[in-house]
Protein backbone atom coordinates (compact mmCIF):
# COMPACT_ATOMS: atom_id res chain seq x y z
CA UNK A 1 0.00 0.00 0.00
CA UNK A 2 1.55 3.29 -1.08
CA UNK A 3 0.85 6.80 0.16
CA UNK A 4 1.12 9.92 -1.95
CA UNK A 5 3.15 12.52 -0.11
CA UNK A 6 1.81 16.08 -0.18
CA UNK A 7 3.99 18.62 -1.98
CA UNK A 8 6.46 20.41 0.20
CA UNK A 9 5.62 23.91 1.34
CA UNK A 10 8.77 25.32 -0.29
CA UNK A 11 7.72 24.02 -3.73
CA UNK A 12 4.20 25.39 -3.35
CA UNK A 13 5.54 28.75 -2.17
CA UNK A 14 7.95 29.00 -5.09
CA UNK A 15 5.18 28.12 -7.58
CA UNK A 16 2.82 30.72 -6.16
CA UNK A 17 5.41 33.48 -6.21
CA UNK A 18 6.38 32.64 -9.80
CA UNK A 19 2.73 32.85 -10.86
CA UNK A 20 2.32 36.07 -8.91
CA UNK A 21 5.34 37.68 -10.56
CA UNK A 22 4.12 36.49 -13.96
CA UNK A 23 0.72 38.13 -13.43
CA UNK A 24 2.32 41.36 -12.25
CA UNK A 25 4.71 41.34 -15.22
CA UNK A 26 1.81 40.71 -17.63
CA UNK A 27 -0.16 43.55 -16.07
CA UNK A 28 2.83 45.87 -16.40
CA UNK A 29 3.36 44.81 -20.02
CA UNK A 30 -0.28 45.54 -20.90
CA UNK A 31 -0.04 48.95 -19.24
CA UNK A 32 3.05 49.81 -21.29
CA UNK A 33 1.38 48.64 -24.51
CA UNK A 34 -1.83 50.55 -23.84
CA UNK A 35 0.07 53.68 -22.91
CA UNK A 36 2.16 53.32 -26.06
CA UNK A 37 -1.02 52.97 -28.11
CA UNK A 38 -2.48 56.00 -26.34
CA UNK A 39 0.53 58.11 -27.33
CA UNK A 40 0.37 56.92 -30.94
CA UNK A 41 -3.32 57.78 -31.22
CA UNK A 42 -2.63 61.18 -29.65
CA UNK A 43 0.20 61.87 -32.13
CA UNK A 44 -2.01 60.85 -35.07
CA UNK A 45 -4.78 63.19 -33.92
CA UNK A 46 -2.32 66.02 -33.40
CA UNK A 47 -0.79 65.49 -36.86
CA UNK A 48 -4.23 65.79 -38.45
CA UNK A 49 -4.74 69.28 -37.01
CA UNK A 50 -4.00 72.32 -39.12
CA UNK A 51 -1.77 74.83 -37.42
CA UNK A 52 -3.46 77.80 -39.18
CA UNK A 53 -6.84 76.72 -37.81
CA UNK A 54 -8.11 79.25 -35.19
CA UNK A 55 -9.21 76.29 -33.01
CA UNK A 56 -5.81 74.58 -33.24
CA UNK A 57 -4.72 75.45 -29.71
CA UNK A 58 -8.06 74.44 -28.17
CA UNK A 59 -8.09 71.19 -30.13
CA UNK A 60 -4.55 70.44 -29.01
CA UNK A 61 -5.50 70.95 -25.37
CA UNK A 62 -8.55 68.75 -25.84
CA UNK A 63 -6.49 65.92 -27.36
CA UNK A 64 -3.84 66.18 -24.64
CA UNK A 65 -6.56 66.15 -21.97
CA UNK A 66 -8.06 63.01 -23.53
CA UNK A 67 -4.62 61.41 -23.43
CA UNK A 68 -4.20 62.24 -19.73
CA UNK A 69 -7.66 60.84 -18.96
CA UNK A 70 -6.78 57.61 -20.75
CA UNK A 71 -3.48 57.38 -18.85
CA UNK A 72 -5.29 57.98 -15.54
CA UNK A 73 -7.86 55.33 -16.53
CA UNK A 74 -5.11 52.80 -17.27
CA UNK A 75 -3.35 53.59 -13.99
CA UNK A 76 -6.59 53.34 -12.00
CA UNK A 77 -7.70 50.09 -13.59
CA UNK A 78 -4.19 48.64 -13.42
CA UNK A 79 -3.88 49.54 -9.71
CA UNK A 80 -7.26 47.94 -9.02
CA UNK A 81 -6.29 44.75 -10.85
CA UNK A 82 -2.91 44.71 -9.09
CA UNK A 83 -4.55 45.10 -5.69
CA UNK A 84 -6.99 42.27 -6.49
CA UNK A 85 -4.14 40.07 -7.70
CA UNK A 86 -2.10 40.74 -4.56
CA UNK A 87 -5.06 40.12 -2.23
CA UNK A 88 -6.09 36.99 -4.11
CA UNK A 89 -2.56 35.62 -4.20
CA UNK A 90 -1.97 36.27 -0.50
CA UNK A 91 -5.34 34.73 0.43
CA UNK A 92 -4.83 31.61 -1.69
CA UNK A 93 -1.21 31.24 -0.59
CA UNK A 94 -2.09 31.49 3.11
CA UNK A 95 -5.02 29.10 2.72
CA UNK A 96 -2.87 26.60 0.84
CA UNK A 97 -0.03 26.85 3.34
CA UNK A 98 -2.48 26.38 6.21
CA UNK A 99 -4.00 23.34 4.49
CA UNK A 100 -0.58 21.81 3.84
CA UNK A 101 0.45 22.29 7.45
CA UNK A 102 -2.81 20.78 8.63
CA UNK A 103 -2.25 17.86 6.28
CA UNK A 104 1.24 17.34 7.69
CA UNK A 105 -0.09 17.58 11.25
CA UNK A 106 -2.79 15.05 10.46
CA UNK A 107 -0.19 12.72 8.97
CA UNK A 108 1.89 13.08 12.14
CA UNK A 109 -1.25 12.45 14.17
CA UNK A 110 -1.93 9.23 12.28
CA UNK A 111 1.65 8.08 12.90
CA UNK A 112 1.37 8.94 16.59
CA UNK A 113 -2.06 7.40 17.06
CA UNK A 114 -0.86 4.18 15.47
CA UNK A 115 1.91 3.88 18.06
CA UNK A 116 -0.39 4.95 20.87
CA UNK A 117 -2.94 2.26 19.98
CA UNK A 118 -0.55 -0.57 19.20
CA UNK A 119 1.48 -0.30 22.40
CA UNK A 120 -1.28 -0.77 25.01
CA UNK A 121 -3.02 -3.39 22.86
CA UNK A 122 0.22 -5.37 22.51
CA UNK A 123 0.98 -5.10 26.24
CA UNK A 124 -2.55 -6.11 27.25
CA UNK A 125 -2.52 -9.02 24.81
CA UNK A 126 0.84 -10.25 26.06
CA UNK A 127 -0.26 -10.02 29.71
CA UNK A 128 -3.50 -11.90 29.05
CA UNK A 129 -1.70 -14.60 27.08
CA UNK A 130 0.77 -14.98 29.95
CA UNK A 131 -2.08 -15.35 32.45
CA UNK A 132 -3.77 -17.87 30.18
CA UNK A 133 -0.76 -20.06 29.46
CA UNK A 134 1.11 -19.97 32.76
CA UNK A 135 0.24 -20.65 36.35
CA UNK A 136 1.63 -17.67 38.22
CA UNK A 137 1.56 -16.92 41.91
CA UNK A 138 -0.96 -14.39 43.21
CA UNK A 139 1.49 -11.49 43.38
CA UNK A 140 2.59 -11.86 39.77
CA UNK A 141 -1.01 -12.26 38.61
CA UNK A 142 -2.05 -9.07 40.34
CA UNK A 143 0.93 -7.24 38.85
CA UNK A 144 0.00 -8.33 35.33
CA UNK A 145 -3.66 -7.47 35.90
CA UNK A 146 -2.71 -4.05 37.26
CA UNK A 147 -0.46 -3.42 34.27
CA UNK A 148 -3.23 -4.46 31.88
CA UNK A 149 -5.69 -2.10 33.59
CA UNK A 150 -3.20 0.74 33.21
CA UNK A 151 -2.95 0.10 29.49
CA UNK A 152 -6.76 -0.08 29.27
CA UNK A 153 -6.95 3.29 31.02
CA UNK A 154 -4.50 4.69 28.47
CA UNK A 155 -6.73 3.47 25.67
CA UNK A 156 -9.79 4.92 27.38
CA UNK A 157 -8.11 8.31 27.81
CA UNK A 158 -6.94 8.29 24.20
CA UNK A 159 -10.43 7.43 22.93
CA UNK A 160 -12.00 10.17 25.06
CA UNK A 161 -9.54 12.73 23.70
CA UNK A 162 -10.20 11.75 20.08
CA UNK A 163 -13.97 11.63 20.60
CA UNK A 164 -14.10 15.01 22.29
CA UNK A 165 -11.86 16.61 19.64
CA UNK A 166 -14.11 15.20 16.89
CA UNK A 167 -17.23 16.51 18.61
CA UNK A 168 -15.66 19.94 19.00
CA UNK A 169 -14.76 20.09 15.30
CA UNK A 170 -18.26 19.01 14.31
CA UNK A 171 -19.92 21.38 16.79
CA UNK A 172 -21.81 18.39 18.17
CA UNK A 173 -20.69 18.49 21.80
CA UNK A 174 -23.37 19.38 24.34
CA UNK A 175 -22.15 20.12 27.85
CA UNK A 176 -24.02 19.25 31.03
CA UNK A 177 -22.58 21.53 33.69
CA UNK A 178 -23.26 21.53 37.39
CA UNK A 179 -21.68 22.63 40.65
CA UNK A 180 -18.55 20.47 41.12
CA UNK A 181 -16.35 20.00 44.16
CA UNK A 182 -13.13 20.75 42.29
CA UNK A 183 -10.94 19.92 45.29
CA UNK A 184 -12.23 16.34 45.41
CA UNK A 185 -11.99 15.98 41.63
CA UNK A 186 -8.32 17.06 41.48
CA UNK A 187 -7.39 14.90 44.48
CA UNK A 188 -9.09 11.88 42.90
CA UNK A 189 -7.14 12.40 39.69
CA UNK A 190 -3.86 12.63 41.62
CA UNK A 191 -4.66 9.48 43.61
CA UNK A 192 -5.33 7.63 40.36
CA UNK A 193 -1.94 8.69 38.97
CA UNK A 194 -0.22 7.62 42.18
CA UNK A 195 -1.69 4.16 41.77
CA UNK A 196 -0.78 3.99 38.09
CA UNK A 197 2.73 5.39 38.57
CA UNK A 198 3.85 4.37 42.07
CA UNK A 199 7.48 5.04 41.19
CA UNK A 200 6.81 8.71 40.37
CA UNK A 201 6.67 11.46 42.99
CA UNK A 202 3.53 13.60 42.81
CA UNK A 203 3.39 16.53 45.19
CA UNK A 204 0.08 18.23 45.83
CA UNK A 205 -0.89 21.57 47.27
CA UNK A 206 -4.68 21.44 47.12
CA UNK A 207 -6.85 23.97 48.93
CA UNK A 208 -10.02 22.66 50.57
CA UNK A 209 -13.58 23.56 49.69
CA UNK A 210 -13.13 24.86 46.14
CA UNK A 211 -16.18 24.54 43.90
CA UNK A 212 -16.57 25.27 40.19
CA UNK A 213 -19.54 25.27 37.87
CA UNK A 214 -18.56 22.87 35.11
CA UNK A 215 -18.60 19.34 33.74
CA UNK A 216 -16.93 16.53 35.64
CA UNK A 217 -15.73 14.52 32.63
CA UNK A 218 -14.13 17.52 30.93
CA UNK A 219 -12.42 18.79 34.08
CA UNK A 220 -11.06 15.29 34.75
CA UNK A 221 -9.77 15.25 31.18
CA UNK A 222 -8.12 18.64 31.75
CA UNK A 223 -6.34 17.56 34.94
CA UNK A 224 -5.36 14.15 33.56
CA UNK A 225 -3.93 15.61 30.36
CA UNK A 226 -1.84 18.18 32.25
CA UNK A 227 -0.47 15.65 34.75
CA UNK A 228 0.18 13.02 32.09
CA UNK A 229 1.94 15.63 29.96
CA UNK A 230 4.17 16.55 32.93
CA UNK A 231 5.00 12.90 33.61
CA UNK A 232 5.77 12.31 29.95
CA UNK A 233 8.21 15.20 29.49
CA UNK A 234 10.13 15.13 32.77
CA UNK A 235 12.76 12.76 34.23
CA UNK A 236 11.43 9.80 36.20
CA UNK A 237 13.30 10.86 39.33
CA UNK A 238 11.92 14.43 39.34
CA UNK A 239 8.66 15.35 41.11
CA UNK A 240 5.43 16.69 39.63
CA UNK A 241 3.63 19.38 41.62
CA UNK A 242 -0.11 19.94 41.33
CA UNK A 243 -1.60 23.02 43.00
CA UNK A 244 -5.16 24.28 43.39
CA UNK A 245 -6.04 27.53 45.09
CA UNK A 246 -8.52 30.37 45.07
CA UNK A 247 -7.05 33.81 44.46
CA UNK A 248 -9.56 36.65 44.53
CA UNK A 249 -11.98 36.24 41.64
CA UNK A 250 -10.06 33.33 40.16
CA UNK A 251 -9.54 29.64 40.81
CA UNK A 252 -5.97 28.68 39.95
CA UNK A 253 -4.94 25.18 38.89
CA UNK A 254 -1.28 24.61 38.08
CA UNK A 255 0.89 21.60 37.18
CA UNK A 256 4.67 21.99 37.36
CA UNK A 257 7.44 19.68 36.20
CA UNK A 258 11.24 19.75 36.19
CA UNK A 259 11.82 18.68 32.60
CA UNK A 260 13.73 20.42 29.83
CA UNK A 261 11.14 23.17 29.55
CA UNK A 262 9.64 24.76 26.47
CA UNK A 263 11.19 27.49 24.34
CA UNK A 264 9.37 30.80 23.92
CA UNK A 265 8.76 30.06 20.23
CA UNK A 266 7.18 26.70 21.05
CA UNK A 267 5.00 28.15 23.81
CA UNK A 268 2.95 29.96 21.18
CA UNK A 269 2.27 26.72 19.26
CA UNK A 270 1.77 23.93 21.78
CA UNK A 271 -1.97 24.58 22.21
CA UNK A 272 -2.56 24.14 18.48
CA UNK A 273 -4.38 21.00 17.41
CA UNK A 274 -2.06 18.10 16.45
CA UNK A 275 1.04 20.19 17.23
CA UNK A 276 3.91 18.36 18.91
CA UNK A 277 7.41 19.56 19.69
CA UNK A 278 10.16 17.96 17.63
CA UNK A 279 10.23 15.55 14.71
CA UNK A 280 7.56 12.84 14.62
CA UNK A 281 10.05 10.31 13.26
CA UNK A 282 12.68 10.83 15.96
CA UNK A 283 10.86 11.93 19.14
CA UNK A 284 10.66 9.39 21.93
CA UNK A 285 7.78 10.82 23.98
CA UNK A 286 4.40 9.34 23.25
CA UNK A 287 1.37 11.46 22.41
CA UNK A 288 -1.07 12.57 19.74
CA UNK A 289 -0.90 16.37 19.86
CA UNK A 290 -4.46 16.60 21.18
CA UNK A 291 -3.91 16.87 24.94
CA UNK A 292 -2.98 20.55 25.29
CA UNK A 293 -5.38 21.54 22.50
CA UNK A 294 -8.22 19.96 24.48
CA UNK A 295 -6.98 21.57 27.69
CA UNK A 296 -7.26 24.97 26.06
CA UNK A 297 -10.76 24.24 24.74
CA UNK A 298 -11.94 22.89 28.10
CA UNK A 299 -10.51 25.91 29.95
CA UNK A 300 -12.26 28.30 27.56
CA UNK A 301 -15.51 26.33 27.89
CA UNK A 302 -15.30 26.84 31.67
CA UNK A 303 -14.76 30.61 31.50
CA UNK A 304 -11.02 30.31 31.91
CA UNK A 305 -7.70 30.35 30.11
CA UNK A 306 -4.51 28.30 30.11
CA UNK A 307 -0.90 29.46 29.87
CA UNK A 308 2.59 28.04 30.23
CA UNK A 309 5.55 29.63 31.99
CA UNK A 310 9.07 28.56 32.92
CA UNK A 311 9.51 26.68 36.17
CA UNK A 312 12.57 27.43 38.27
CA UNK A 313 15.25 26.20 38.08
CA UNK A 314 14.10 24.04 35.18
CA UNK A 315 10.95 22.73 33.57
CA UNK A 316 7.65 24.47 32.97
CA UNK A 317 4.36 25.25 34.71
CA UNK A 318 0.94 25.02 33.09
CA UNK A 319 -1.58 27.29 34.77
CA UNK A 320 -5.35 27.34 34.30
CA UNK A 321 -7.26 30.33 35.66
CA UNK A 322 -11.01 29.89 36.08
CA UNK A 323 -13.10 32.95 36.80
CA UNK A 324 -15.21 32.38 39.90
CA UNK A 325 -18.95 32.53 39.30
Amino acid sequence: MSFVKPPKLAIVSLTYWILFLYMVAALGWWFIELEKQNKEITNIKLSELKKDDPAYYASTLKIEEAKRRKTAQYIGEGSTFLALIVLGTVFVFRATRRQLRLSQQQQNFMMAITHELKTPIAVAQLNLETLQKRRLDEEKQQKLISNTLQEANRLNTLCNNILFASQLDAGAYTSAKQEIHLTDLVEACIDDFKKRFPHRELKENIAEGIYLYGETLLLQMLVNNLVENALKYSPKESPITVSLSEEGQYIKLSVSDEGQGITDAEKKKIFTKFYRIGDENTRKAKGTGLGLYLCKKIAEDHNGNISVTDNQPTGCTFTVLFKSE
